[in-house]
C-alpha cells in the first residue's frame, strides 16, 4: 500500500531510514495522492416545505423518477454551499439553508462509489415563494408541492425513507442517521419505536446510543399570579401567533442542571423584572402530539401581586409585548384551550389548597376523555415555542 503523503513529521514513510525525517510532499503530490483514492461521493438534499407541511417533490420529464431537490457536493463547497447553488440554478430558488435533518450512507451503487448524503431543511417558504414554484405545466424541473404521505408513494425506494427519518428528525428536533435508508439503531430519529423496542429487550443497545434512541421530552416551568381582584396575569409574546397570550414563565435549561422551580424564578425575573421565589407547585401538564417530543409543564403559584408589585413589572424588551391582568371567565378568548384548563385547574387547587394536580393536556390525569375537538380548532394547531405549553 503506498504512504500517504503528509506534512507531519510523525507520520513516517513505509523503509524510510531511522533517525532521518521523511521528504515532506508538496502540495501538488499530496493533492494528486488524494484525488487516486477511493472516496465516497457527497451530496446534499434538500427538504423542502411550505406553509401547510407539504413537501417538494420534482419530476423533471414525465418517464423520469420523482426526485427531492439536491445536488452534488463539488470542490470545496460545503455541504450547504452546494445546496444552496443547486436550488439557484434548477429552481431559482434563494432560500437559507436550514439546519441539518439526515445524514445517510449508501453503499456502492451503479457508479462503483459509496454516496454521503446531508439532508437539510429549506422553509417553511411563503406562501408567494412556494407558488412561485408551481405553475400549470408543473414549474421549474416538474415542481409539485404534495403531502409527505403522497410524496412517499411516489418518491423512489432510495429516496423515500430519507425522506421519512428527515421529517421525523424535523418535528422530534433531532437528527437521523441511515444506512441504505435503514435508521440505525443509535439514530436519534427516524427509528421505529417498534424497533428500538425489540432491540432494547435484545440489549443490542449500548449505552450512548440507548440515549440517543430514547424518546425526548421538552420541559419547561410557568407561574400563575394573580392581582388583588383575583384576575390572572398574562404576557403576549412577540412571536408565534399574534392575539396568544401565555403565562410568565419558559423553558428549562436542564443542560445546565436547572431545576424547574429556578427555571420559573428566572424567567418572571427576565420576562417581568420581578426577582420573586415561586410558591408551591399547584400542577404538572403533560402534552404529547404524535411525531413530536412529548411536553411537560411545571405550575407554580405565584401569589397575589399588589398595586406596587403590578407598578415594578418592566417587560423583557423584543421578548413581550404587553401584560394583562384577566378575569378566569375571558381567559377562553385570550389563550389555547389546553392552557385555559391548565390555569383553571390551577387556580382551583390554589383555593381548595390541594395538589400537586397531574394534568393531561390540562385535563385531570384520571379524567374520562371526552370527545377530541374538531380538526382545525386553536387546541389541535398549538405549536410549542420558547417551551411555553
Amino acid at each position: 500500500m503506498p504512504h500517504r503523503p503528509s506534512a507531519s513529521p510523525s507520520d513516517s514513510p513505509a523503509g524510510r531510514t531511522p533517525g532521518h525525517a521523511p521528504a515532506r510532499p508538496s502540495p501538488d503530490e499530496a493533492r494528486l495522492y488524494h484525488a487516486a483514492r477511493p472516496s465516497p461521493l457527497v451530496a446534499a438534499t434538500a427538504i423542502v416545505l411550505d406553509p401547510a407541511g407539504r413537501v417538494l417533490v420534482l419530476a423533471p420529464s414525465p418517464r423520469a423518477e420523482a426526485e427531492l431537490p439536491g445536488t452534488a457536493v463539488e470542490d470545496t463547497q460545503t455541504p450547504e454551499e452546494a445546496l444552496a447553488r443547486g436550488l439557484e440554478e434548477e429552481l431559482g430558488l434563494s432560500a437559507p439553508i436550514g439546519r441539518l435533518l439526515a445524514v445517510e450512507y449508501r453503499r456502492p451503487g451503479p457508479l462503483g462509489r459509496s454516496l454521503i448524503a446531508h439532508v437539510h431543511l429549506v422553509g417553511p417558504l411563503s406562501p408567494e415563494r412556494a407558488g412561485a414554484l408551481v405553475s400549470a405545466d408543473g414549474g421549474p424541473a416538474g415542481a409539485r408541492w404534495l403531502v409527505p404521505e403522497e410524496a412517499y408513494g411516489v418518491l423512489p425506494a432510495r429516496l423515500a425513507p430519507r425522506l421519512r427519518a428527515a421529517l421525523a428528525a424535523l418535528y422530534a428536533g433531532s437528527l437521523a442517521h441511515l444506512v441504505d435508508g435503514v435508521p440505525q439503531p443509535g439514530s436519534p430519529a427516524g427509528l421505529d419505536p417498534q424497533r428500538r423496542t425489540a432491540l432494547e429487550h435484545a440489549g443490542s443497545f449500548d449505552a450512548a446510543s440507548h440515549r440517543a434512541a430514547r424518546p425526548k421530552a421538552v420541559t419547561a416551568a410557568s407561574v400563575v399570579f394573580t392581582d388583588s381582584a383575583g384576575r390572572v396575569l398574562l404576557v403576549e409574546p412577540s412571536y408565534g401567533n399574534s392575539g396568544r397570550w401565555n403565562l410568565p414563565g419558559g423553558g428549562i435549561d436542564s443542560d445546565l442542571g436547572e431545576t424547574p422551580r429556578a427555571a420559573a424564578r428566572r424567567e418572571v425575573r427576565e420576562e417581568l423584572g420581578l426577582d420573586l421565589a415561586p410558591g408551591r407547585l399547584l400542577g404538572i401538564n403533560w402534552a404529547h402530539k404524535p411525531g413530536y417530543p412529548a411536553r411537560i409543564r411545571f405550575l407554580y403559584d405565584g401569589g397575589v401581586l399588589d398595586d406596587a408589585a403590578l407598578a415594578r413589572i418592566r417587560l423583557a424588551p423584543f421578548e413581550l409585548l404587553r401584560w394583562r391582568a384577566v378575569p378566569a371567565g375571558e381567559l377562553r378568548a385570550l389563550v389555547k384551550p389546553s392552557l385555559r384548563r391548565q390555569i383553571e385547574a390551577c387556580l382551583r387547587a390554589r383555593a381548595e389548597g390541594t395538589g400537586p394536580l397531574e394534568l393531561h393536556a390540562g385535563r385531570p390525569a384520571d379524567a374520562p376523555r371526552g370527545r377530541k375537538g374538531k380538526k382545525g380548532t386553536g387546541e389541535q394547531k398549538e405549536k410549542g415555542t420558547k417551551g411555553k405549553q
